[in-house]
């Protein structure tokens, strides 16, 4: 099993104390740090990734993940390399088939169905790898066609490309990341283009295994390792609590889930620290999720969840 490890996810930061709050982040314990990419009022993540990246000496800087639509792989290679560069190897490289309806709708972007959104990321993984590690790279697809195009950035002797992170929750996308993800990133599928009220119960504990099971057959039928997979979950809601009784009750009545499942569900960290521990425990044996990532808007509740989850699980 592979030991944990715990992320933050953000979308922005006060601009008087940016620097001191990722820093703080990095003292508290917590691996990473992580930026979406939407449209909607946020940090752009190269941007922000670069400037992270710079002011820390540890925490790896990733993207939770870029949207292949936003950018053409070309660019978004030269863009990730160089971040691998200026942060010592420390970027995480995730990258999704994209899903928001609203940042395609309000940008005037093609919006296309998700088996071709799908088929684009594959092909746009193939131009990137050729590109972090080939000096020259050209490519002949169905969505890109790449003439002899130059290596993405120099590295210096020894470090490795990116880590790619594919994140997904149907079977096609998680296959895709079976056979090119170095972690795999476990969410509901949200064919929809938005979030709905049943959304959540599609990672249910047992939905949840079944996705991972997709990943590791498709790894094994590549020739892929499936153990050497970093399995990693976002989760929503943390809370911290002796009583998580009516917390769970909540969230039950607007997810479509029981209340054990709630208890159970990546989604959702609640309960006391000892059963909180005990569950990532049990899941990480299930599942092999050992990364989870939970979000940054309250630092407060990041320093709670640092000292009663991240310091005693942390590397083990």
């Amino acid at each position: 099993m592979h030991p944990f490890r715990f992320g933050v996810q953000l979308t922005s930061l006060p601009a008087s104390d940016w620097v001191e709050r990722l820093r703080r982040i990095e003292a508290l314990g917590y691996a990473s740090v992580f930026w979406p990419d939407h449209f909607t009022p946020q940090w752009e993540p190269v941007a922000a990734l670069a400037a992270a990246a710079a002011v820390t000496k540890r925490l790896a800087v990733g993207s939770l993940v870029y949207d292949v639509d936003y950018r053409h792989p070309v660019v978004l290679a030269k863009a990730a390399a160089t971040i691998q560069v200026l942060s010592g190897g420390r970027h995480e490289f995730g990258i999704g088939a994209g899903w928001m309806e609203t940042d395609y709708r309000e940008a005037g972007m093609p919006n296309d169905p998700p088996g071709v959104r799908i088929e684009r990321l594959e092909e746009a993984l193939a131009v990137i790898g050729s590109m972090w590690r080939n000096e020259r790279t050209s490519f002949d697809g169905r969505h890109y066609r790449i003439r002899g195009m130059a290596r993405a950035a120099e590295m210096p002797p020894g470090m490795a490309p990116p880590r790619i992170l594919i994140g997904g929750g149907g079977r096609r996308v998680l296959s895709l990341a079976g056979r090119h993800a170095d972690i795999v990133g476990i969410n509901p599928t949200i064919v929809a283009g938005r979030v709905l009220p049943d959304t959540p119960a599609d990672l249910a504990p047992e939905r949840v295994r079944e996705k991972v099971g997709w990943v590791r057959e498709a790894a094994q039928k590549a020739g892929r390792d499936p153990a050497a997979i970093e399995f990693s979950s976002l989760s929503f809601v943390v809370a911290v609590s002796d009583d998580p009784r009516s917390l769970r009750e909540a969230l039950a009545k607007g997810s479509g889930m029981t209340v054990e499942q709630v208890a159970d569900a990546p989604l959702f960290l609640t309960g006391s620290a000892s059963e909180i521990r005990e569950r990532l425990h049990k899941r990480r044996e299930q599942t092999g999720i050992s990364y989870i990532v939970i979000q940054g808007r309250d630092e407060a509740a990041l320093e709670r969840f640092a000292e009663a989850v991240v310091a005693p699980l942390a590397g083990r």
